[in-house]
């Protein structure tokens, strides 16, 4: 339990930070992640970084979300992301999950087909009639 204090400051500072889309543990995401590149300071690159939640933590400052994928040769990369870091640009959800557990670590120990989570996948188009409906509203 957080002291009242503290709350009060987190919402004070992380007002204004940009909002990501709502995704949660077993949905598939794309994440924008921009990377340094060279010496230079004000160079930076978007890479993709695509895979299953496994984990999200809820928060303000201490606020992630884990994210794995399985990378080529079948091994499996797992990468935390802070929810509200400057880093990460944007997060796009590519299909919702039917899981019934907020932590998905079981994952880790099946291969194949086994680890397979069925979805709702996520269209473009009813996105966008989604969107001009509530501002229609």
């Amino acid at each position: 339990m957080k002291n009242n204090l503290i709350t009060q400051f987190e919402k004070r500072v992380w007002s204004g930070v940009k909002k990501l889309a709502a995704f949660r543990a077993g949905d598939t995401v794309r994440v924008h992640y921009k990377i340094q590149e060279g010496a230079d300071k004000t160079k930076f690159r978007i890479q993709l970084f695509e895979g299953v939640v496994i984990r999200f933590r809820n928060g303000t400052a201490d606020g992630s979300f884990t994210v794995r994928k399985i990378s080529a040769g079948g091994i499996g990369v797992e990468r935390v992301f802070p929810t509200y870091s400057p880093y990460v640009d944007k997060v796009d959800v590519v299909a919702h999950g039917i899981v019934r557990r907020a932590r998905l670590y079981y994952l880790r120990e099946l291969a194949g087909k086994a680890a397979r989570i069925r979805t709702k996948y996520v269209s473009k188009k009813l996105e966008a009639v989604a969107a001009t409906t509530v501002q229609a509203d």
